[in-house]
């Protein structure tokens, strides 16, 4: 195991649903309907005390949702737990048996097998029947799937918990077991040069003031926001303080975490990647009614292989602005 990684508590489910109606129609951005539903349901289900800091995050989206105007952006906390809802890329319309993809990720102390069996996956059976009018729309996918296949990361397999609607309930993923055996090694020869945005990003301070909303949308990002090299590390070692005890962490103590070993390769790297140009970029803004705020690629003369793996890790934590709604992920190639 790559030994930065070995304090981040993480559990990754891989969901498979097939559609059991003749269709059903996805939503442009289907991790926030997930989200919105879901969390709606769980707040449903759950004790008025238990419940309560589920109704007070989704208030924010009702309150989104109200303005028929839709100026102001999708709010940062939808659920209050830590998790990423990403829904693979896909088309909008499906008919009877196809399958939809989808994660969720759990993360630091909300990466708890027993949450996901007690308060999501219920959530989630109830999601694959429901004739609550709120959801069940014409042709919406709520109330028209089953529940195929749920998977739990172990490196770079998936491990089956259901199986054909069936759940092994003897299986207990660790928040440990998503790392094993990975280690990042780039392969020989080849070169890395060019990054995908597969949802949009949002790379701004996430410190101090929480951003007011924004009433106005550009047409094209600014040259100083491109995300270079350095600046999608930065934001890595951000994100990483979620992942130390206790609350408020910032990307300081993240640095007092690390060995001196790892320190020295992550400077090392920071080095490396603050002398890489740009040498491309094709991005513009992300769709109306979408989290985040540009999506596109980018291409650099080369990526150097020590920059590789934090580049991996930040792939799979997310980094950024809107990340339960899944932004802030890429493909490198």
């Amino acid at each position: 195991m790559w030994p930065f990684i070995s304090p981040i508590n993480l559990i990754r489910y891989l969901f498979v649903w097939r559609v059991n109606g003749s269709l059903a129609w996805l939503p442009r951005y289907p991790s926030a309907d997930i989200s919105l539903v879901l969390g709606t349901i769980i707040a449903d289900r759950l004790s008025t005390s238990e419940a309560r800091p589920w109704r007070k995050a989704l208030a924010l989206w009702h309150e989104y949702n109200k303005d028929k105007r839709k100026a102001r952006i999708i709010p940062e906390t939808i659920w209050p737990i830590e998790a990423v809802l990403f829904a693979y890329p896909g088309k909008l319309a499906y008919g009877r048996g196809e399958a939809i993809l989808w994660e969720l990720k759990l993360i630091g102390e909300s990466a708890d097998h027993g949450l996901f069996l007690e308060i999501i996956l219920p959530a989630i059976e109830e999601a694959a029947t429901t004739t609550d009018p709120r959801w069940r729309r014409q042709n919406s996918l709520w109330g028209r799937f089953d529940i195929h296949s749920v998977y739990a990361a172990r490196g770079a397999t998936w491990e089956p918990i259901v199986r054909e609607g069936k759940l092994d309930l003897r299986y207990r993923p660790t928040p440990a077991q998503w790392a094993e055996g990975l280690t990042f090694d780039v392969r020989p020869g080849h070169v890395f040069d060019r990054l995908t945005w597969l949802t949009p990003f949002d790379l701004s301070s996430t410190h101090g003031d929480k951003r007011k909303a924004r009433t106005f949308r550009q047409k094209e990002i600014p040259t100083g926001e491109v995300p270079t090299l350095q600046r999608i590390l930065e934001s890595l070692i951000t994100r990483m303080s979620l992942f130390l005890p206790g609350k408020r962490n910032t990307p300081d103590d993240v640095w007092n975490s690390l060995s001196t070993e790892e320190r020295a390769f992550l400077q090392a790297a920071l080095e490396q990647a603050s002398h890489i140009p740009i040498h491309h970029y094709d991005i513009s803004p992300a769709p109306k009614n979408w989290p985040g705020r540009w999506i596109g690629t980018q291409t650099f003369p080369s990526i150097p292989s020590p920059i590789i793996p934090y580049l991996e890790l930040a792939s799979i934590l997310h980094i950024g602005r809107q990340t339960h709604l899944g932004c802030g992920t890429f493909t490198i190639a």
